[in-house]
């Protein structure tokens, strides 16, 4: 927990890292003696009831999960693969798996079997919790892992793949259960990345890595408190299948006793993002990029809803001075960017409360967290200005243990002590860090190097355009021109691939940036590339020149 200071500085110097010998998620959660009247979750139904979920009902619904994992005779650190939306159910998967010893793996329900099979194959996983579509999606692969030995499912059963219904187990289940001793260090989850470039990577997360969460959670967040009365409420519309989801949101707010928003929703829906900010009065939310500039589509100006945020926190993706002025007039609070990885998360970040923010930038490093620019000799980059890349001392309780089954790519990303992010960024001489993009996204052109998020940002704020996304060309002049995939506002624009807009969107980005900085290839598109958690997948795009 951040000490309330109001000055940066003092607050970096002043923290220190206090993780004991054992720990365990649990324990620090639904555990608690304090918090078992208080609400964990207030969990929408598809009707727009909403149910009422204190701690202790999550503990004894865990420890009846946790008792049938070991019925079923599941081994020490066997992998659990839990393929759910927001619910109450996938909380209390999770939680069971932490109090019995074994490794959570939380996975996106709207999946493909193959992305599935991926997974569940790669890490050998033991059992599968999951509702009815995720059932038919592991029923047509559950021929081909020979390690799955169960399937428990939310909804209806099938008993021709062992299948076991997770309402009937709570049913027979005790509610009583004696946590097994976890070291800090023993293996929590795996979350598999969501793979801008290369294939997904299962990132080994240990029970340690929530405390490491906390500093870079109460930044954005301006600072939480666990004491009474409550009056925080947090809410993403992120899954609980991403690090954003579980780590960001749920587990952290439950550290501190805080009640959590769940709702199983199958695609962002802005409308339904302001309506429920308004009803619920949320006062805390993470918002990923994706999200902002979809509700900044839906509601460009208007003011119609009466909200009450107290924080909102965004990271994945650079946002821009147009959408950050935006959330300052319609959601009435100032967005604070953060930056992290799976790998490594919330390690820099913004805090309206303790320091004044600067246009452009992620923020300064989190307390904790020691978090350098590299150059590609291996060299720290002390001169303002310089790009390089962000590498982070991996001594810190939020680095992930290992890639799960793949030393290799450990061993890349783990160097001399050092977490190499593949993000290249810049710092300048007030400690602040400026994004820049993936190695791989940095554009070469005329001798300059241009970061994608800069030029995106600019074609964002024209207002006949909705989303889009930027990539270098080969060019036998330049070296790389660039070339940006938009969404326009109007789809006719797609028909006609409009000239004059292209041509206005052009003349926009000479005058705000700069004349080598500005699309000489435009082309109107319905739809762009994206990870299952939002973030442009710019490497498809590259492939489709």
């Amino acid at each position: 927990m951040l000490l309330k200071l109001n000055n940066y500085d003092d607050l970096y110097s002043t923290f220190k890292w206090n993780i004991p010998e054992y720990y365990n998620i649990a324990s620090d959660t639904v555990d608690k003696v304090v918090y078992k009247n208080r609400t964990a979750l207030f969990n929408i139904l598809n009707n727009g009831k909403v149910e009422k979920w204190s701690f202790l009902d999550i503990k004894r619904s865990a420890n009846k999960l946790a008792n049938a994992f070991d019925y079923l005779n599941l081994e020490h650190n066997a992998r659990v693969g839990i393929i759910l939306g927001q619910c109450p159910e996938t909380a209390i998967s999770h939680m069971a798996c932490f109090k019995s010893g074994k490794i959570s793996i939380p996975l996106f329900n709207l999946f493909g079997k193959d992305a599935l099979f991926y997974r569940l194959k790669n890490s050998n996983a033991s059992l599968v919790i999951c509702d009815r579509i995720g059932l038919l999606k592991t029923k047509e692969v559950f021929h081909k892992l020979p390690n799955l030995k169960s399937i428990i499912c939310v909804d209806e059963i099938d008993d021709r793949v062992n299948t076991l219904s997770f309402k009937k187990i709570l049913e027979e289940s005790s509610d009583n259960y004696t946590n097994k001793s976890t070291k800090s260090f023993d293996p929590a989850t795996i979350i598999y990345t969501s793979g801008t470039t290369g294939g997904p990577k299962g990132a080994l997360l240990p029970h340690r890595t929530l405390l490491g969460h906390i500093p870079g959670v109460e930044m954005p967040h301006d600072f939480l408190s666990s004491s009474e009365p409550v009056t925080d409420l947090f809410w993403t519309p992120a899954d609980w299948a991403w690090i954003g989801g579980l780590f960001d949101v749920l587990l952290p707010a439950w550290h501190f006793g805080i009640p959590v928003i769940s709702h199983r929703s199958q695609k962002f829906d802005p409308e339904f993002t302001f309506d429920l900010i308004s009803k619920l009065n949320i006062q805390n939310t993470f918002l990923p990029p994706t999200a902002l500039k979809m509700m900044k589509s839906f509601n460009p100006s208007s003011t119609k809803y009466k909200l009450n945020l107290r924080t909102i926190g965004s990271g994945g993706e650079a946002l821009g001075e147009d959408l950050l002025e935006w959330g300052k007039k319609i959601l009435g609070v100032s967005i604070n960017e953060f930056y992290g990885q799976t790998e490594c998360n919330l390690t820099i970040s913004n805090s309206g409360a303790i320091m004044p923010t600067k246009q452009g930038s992620i923020g300064k490093p989190v307390p904790g967290h020691e978090v350098r620019i590299m150059n590609k000799k291996g060299e720290f980059i002390k001169e303002p200005g310089v790009d390089g890349e962000i590498v982070v001392n991996n001594n810190t309780p939020v680095a992930f243990l290992k890639y799960w089954e793949n030393d290799k790519e450990t061993q890349n990303k783990v160097i001399n002590g050092w977490l190499h992010t593949g993000d290249f960024a810049f710092r300048d001489d007030e400690g602040y860090f400026y994004f820049k993009g993936r190695e791989d996204d940095i554009i070469n052109t005329s001798g300059y190097r241009v970061g994608p998020s800069e030029v995106e940002d600019c074609i964002l704020s024209h207002p006949h355009v909705d989303m889009v996304a930027v990539i270098g060309v080969p060019d036998n002049v330049r070296g790389n021109i660039i070339k940006a995939f938009i969404i326009p506002r109007n789809k006719n624009d797609i028909l006609t691939q409009n000239k004059d807009l292209k041509l206005s969107i052009q003349n926009d980005v000479k005058v705000k940036l700069a004349a080598h900085e500005y699309p000489r290839i435009i082309e109107f598109v319905e739809e762009l590339p994206m990870t299952t958690t939002g973030k442009i997948i710019r490497k498809d795009l590259r492939e489709t020149i």
